[in-house]
């Protein structure tokens, strides 16, 4: 490995040294240019938009985390740029999560004093923009005087929207514990050793659109092992309608927004993202990343649905309208989620009695069907606010009720969770902008129970300095199901902290962010059987990007926390230890020709917990990217190396897929990833994509467990896709 590692580095400089040498225009006669070719455009747009989502995901270690809203929302963006000379741009542009609210500002200021934009590169003269800054943004505006109709019919939207049609097949190609036969009795002692469908995934979505005003969606999913055709056996050995006819799971969604005096209208699913989202947040919220400025969540308020989560978003109708400076939203939700039923025989009055709730939302054995849909949860909240150029203030009010007992399994460290069949919670939150500071925050309490509090500060101490400070109090006893704010534990609960940032732009190449986040947990958690632990984690970051060809990062980031010190002897609590984790990262980003690029990876990290001996990670990667502008074909490829202790020094690193599918796997242990994803263009409006990828394991005899283990060192997994356009 070692060998590699030296080869791979010496690679990767060689690459440099041609890319940089291939453009060999300076910076100080650098012009922006934009690419209009209708082609051009499509070929480039999944490279750029995935750039995108990596950017704002890149800390996450979630595998499971589906962007594809994220992605649907930067699509739009890049379909139909945003008119900078347009009205009320800062709505739009906070969307993008590529600027600043000081560089959004700075935008509109420019405007009022020196009239409208006449051409993009009049952005070069505000003093908050960097190329860099404009490289980034530039396939997601626009400068035009020609403006979006205001009072167009419905009719009218309908016959000039976009169809667009996916249907996806995918599965594991070698074959899990899960797939294989058993006999009738042994399928009956072991009702969940089994999958009860095929080891096929299948997805189709249909998306209506009409720019940014109108967009109406179906999406369908069978998840492996689940059931499309019901199955007599499985009826036979386990009851009646065990199997059903078609998709596990269906969503659909009618979404209108600054329709007439309508700001946004939801039918159907949708998702409600409010305040800071301490008091009411579902769906993808952003955490720490290189972005120290990105602590501040700009919320949508309403916005459709089409993930795949079969859990966590709403589903009724949702309303958003302004009134001078007032806004108001309103919204209900009633759907069943799935849980885990708790039977009691004490239990007479007929209640349903939940122990937990699940939100893997996959059906494939008899326990996980009898969790489907187990109880009736429903949702009604409401928001007013003020804002005025300055400032903006709300008030929020939401109501969570099960139908149903909600008896959870409680122990010492989690006695506080939400353990109700009601769920109150109220909040207030605010933004003040000034010149070049802003202040936001929000409070948010349980009724009955504890409160939290966020508050954060943004300030432009500089055209080239910027400072974000956040501070977070949550109670042990604050409970919001649908919290989703800025926080070390993955809920607002039991935590306090300070995070600082900084982001410098040393000159036109060379931009430094950091961060340091000191946080504390006053009382038990998992894993950490005393109370008043404390933590810290600081990141360090310098890019360089000389050309438009060419760009490099490197990064530092150590993570300390308490975690509990277990005696092997015995496996009891021993006492308290930290982890000390400390990630390093180098990577390259290079356009050797308008249709080639590449991109280089190395990542280090080492983890030691307590006492015990240090592990080691190292990563490597190489992408190749091929998307010439007139070619029906173009791919993308993947060789990577790793070589892991363990699973605790495992490593993440996003890869490309297919069109509106995304993960952030974990590489760990010894071996090798591939893959390559092929997209061909039979026509205008008809794409398909095919990918595989494989895992290979040097020091593994099986991969995975349960029923997704597989016997044998290699995992390969294959996936095909097709578009239609109308």
């Amino acid at each position: 490995m070692k060998k590699k590692f030296i080869s791979y580095t010496i690679l990767c400089l060689i690459t440099i040294h041609y890319s940089y040498s291939q453009d060999t225009t300076k910076a100080s006669q650098y012009h922006v240019k934009y690419n209009t070719h209708a082609t051009a455009r499509d070929v480039k747009k999944q490279f750029i938009l995935e750039q995108r989502i990596e950017n704002i995901a890149e800390n996450n270690e979630d595998e499971d985390i589906d962007y594809t809203t994220l992605f649907d929302q930067l699509s739009l963006y890049y379909e139909h740029p945003i008119n900078l000379n347009k009205k009320d741009i800062s709505h739009d542009l906070k969307q993008l999560r590529l600027l600043d609210d000081f560089q959004i500002n700075a935008i509109i200021s420019h405007i009022k004093n020196h009239g409208k934009l006449t051409t993009i590169y009049e952005l070069q003269r505000i003093n908050q923009f960097e190329i860099s800054d404009i490289r980034k943004i530039l396939p997601f505006v626009e400068v035009s005087t020609n403006f979006d109709a205001t009072h167009l019919s419905f009719s009218d939207m309908i016959k000039q929207g976009k169809n667009d049609l996916f249907i996806r097949f995918s599965r594991t190609i070698q074959e899990t514990n899960g797939e294989q036969e058993l006999d009738d009795s042994t399928w009956l002692n072991s009702p969940n050793s089994k999958q009860l469908g095929s080891p096929n995934n299948f997805y189709m979505r249909y998306r209506f659109k009409y720019q940014n005003h109108l967009s109406i969606g179906i999406t369908a999913e069978k998840d492996v092992g689940e059931t499309m055709v019901p199955n007599k056996r499985v009826n036979n050995l386990f009851g009646e309608n065990t199997t059903q006819l078609g998709f596990d799971y269906y969503s659909a969604h009618f979404f209108l927004r600054e329709v007439g005096k309508i700001k946004a209208l939801a039918l159907g699913d949708f998702h409600v993202q409010l305040g800071q989202g301490l008091t009411f947040w579902s769906g993808l919220a952003t955490g720490k990343s290189s972005d120290v400025m990105a602590t501040k969540r700009n919320a949508l308020g309403l916005k459709p649905y089409s993930s795949l989560d079969e859990n966590l978003f709403m589903r009724g109708a949702g309303v958003a309208m302004d009134w001078k400076k007032f806004s108001f939203l309103a919204f209900g939700s009633k759907k069943m989620i799935d849980a885990n039923i708790q039977i009691d025989s004490s239990n007479t009055d007929g209640d349903i009695v939940v122990s937990s709730f699940q939100a893997s939302g996959i059906h494939n054995t008899i326990g996980t069907i009898e969790d489907k849909d187990a109880i009736e949860e429903s949702i009604g909240g409401a928001e007013i606010s003020y804002e005025n150029d300055i400032l903006r203030v709300g008030l929020i009010s939401t109501l969570t009720n099960y139908n149903g007992e909600v008896n959870r399994n409680l122990s010492i460290h989690n006695q506080f969770q939400f353990n109700s069949n009601t769920n109150w919670v109220n909040g207030i939150h605010y933004s003040l902008i000034h010149r070049n500071f802003n202040i936001f925050g929000e409070s948010s309490k349980t009724y009955g129970e504890g409160s939290a509090h966020l508050h954060g500060l943004l300030m432009s101490l500089h055209p080239k300095l910027a400072l974000s400070v956040l501070y977070r109090d949550f109670d042990r006893n604050f409970q919001s199901v649908y919290s989703n704010a800025f926080a070390e534990n993955s809920r607002a609960v039991n935590e306090k902290g300070l995070f600082t940032g900084l982001k410098l732009k040393l000159n036109k190449y060379w931009e430094v962010s950091t961060y340091f986040d000191q946080f504390q947990f006053p009382w038990l958690k998992y894993q950490v059987e005393a109370p008043n632990t404390i933590g810290h984690d600081g990141f360090f970051q310098i890019t360089y990007h000389p050309t438009k060809k060419l760009d490099i990062y490197g990064r530092v980031r150590h993570r300390n926390k308490p975690y509990n010190e277990i005696n092997q002897d015995n496996r009891e609590i021993r006492d308290l230890s930290n982890t000390d984790q400390w990630n390093y990262r180098i990577n390259f980003n290079m356009h050797l020709t308008e249709a080639i690029h590449l991109r280089n990876r190395i990542e280090y990290m080492t983890y030691q917990r307590g006492g015990n001996l240090m592990e080691n990670g190292v990563l490597l990667i190489q992408d190749i990217i091929y998307k010439p502008k007139e070619a029906k074909l173009s791919f993308n490829a993947r060789f990577a190396l790793f070589d892991t202790d363990s699973y605790n020094s495992r490593i993440y690193s996003y890869e490309s897929d297919v069109l509106y599918y995304f993960r952030i796997p974990s590489y760990y242990n010894k071996g090798a990833r591939s893959y390559l994803t092929l997209r061909y263009q039979f026509k205008k409006g008809i794409d398909l994509w095919v990918r595989y990828s494989n895992w290979t394991y040097y020091n593994r005899e099986t991969i995975g467990s349960g029923l997704n283990e597989i016997n044998g060192p290699s995992k390969s997994e294959f996936r095909a896709q097709l578009r239609f356009q109308f």
